[in-house]
């Protein structure tokens, strides 16, 4: 599994044969990249609709198979030309391509900003599997969790950890919207992971960040960890 962070919480994320791409938004200082520059993914995730999420969303909705709550993906069919939506909920998983991916909650607000207040459900987050989850341990298995916006949750520690067992996690730190440093160290504590990556920081004045404080903290908390602090379209490839 291959995994690009663009900056912000725009990921690639390629699974065997399968391109997934979360939350575009190249508009931040992390990325030289325009959606123009990408190939076309074959999957679309978004986690919410604020606009620092969605920003770029039309540009490949045309192409890719656009997935998210029912409100989100209705409303791009509506305001823009789509090939295809799958519309899913918290706790579902859907078979996209080689990868499996589950939809779980992320503990923040939502909503379009087109002006109108549109309502866009519940904020979510994602977990990315080359295997379906079962409660059967797959030693084998790469699976990446994407955090979304959110804050702590106690689902990390007693559910999204044990249960789906990811082996690497993008969580945000940047603070003030979502969790700081020091939550988001707890989150990777909580979820049992090896590998950590920043992510929600340094796009614009109330979340920049030093970096090192996630990394420092992470290691407070004892965590084995690895963390990797990826510069902008830098890629990270997670071995099972």
């Amino acid at each position: 599994m291959e995994l690009t962070w663009h900056g912000h919480s725009t990921w690639h994320v390629t699974v065997g044969d399968t391109s997934i791409l979360i939350d575009p938004f190249f508009d931040n200082p992390h990325t030289d990249l325009s959606p123009d520059d990408l190939d076309a993914p074959d999957y679309l995730l978004l986690t919410h609709g604020h606009a620092d999420h969605i920003a770029h969303a039309a540009e490949f909705a045309d192409s890719a198979v656009v997935c998210g709550t029912p409100e989100i993906t209705g409303y791009l069919d509506d305001e823009h030309e789509t090939q295809e939506t799958i519309g899913m909920n918290i706790g579902g998983t859907v078979e996209a391509g080689d990868a499996f991916v589950t939809m779980v909650q992320a503990m923040h607000t939502n909503g379009i900003e087109t002006g109108y207040g549109m309502d866009a459900g519940i904020p979510a987050g994602y977990v990315i599997s080359d295997t379906k989850p079962t409660q059967l341990a797959d030693e084998e298995s790469e699976t990446f969790y994407h955090a979304g916006d959110t804050a702590l949750m106690t689902e990390m520690r007693d559910v999204f950890g044990p249960y789906l067992q990811p082996d690497a996690a993008a969580v945000p730190c940047g603070d003030h919207f979502t969790m700081g440093p020091q939550q988001a160290a707890i989150a990777i504590d909580w979820l049992d992971v090896d590998h950590a990556f920043p992510m929600h920081y340094d796009t614009f004045p109330p979340i920049e960040i030093e970096v090192q404080d996630f990394v420092n903290e992470v290691r407070g908390t004892g965590s084995d960890a690895e963390v990797h602090v990826l510069d902008g379209d830098e890629t990270f490839t997670l071995e099972g």
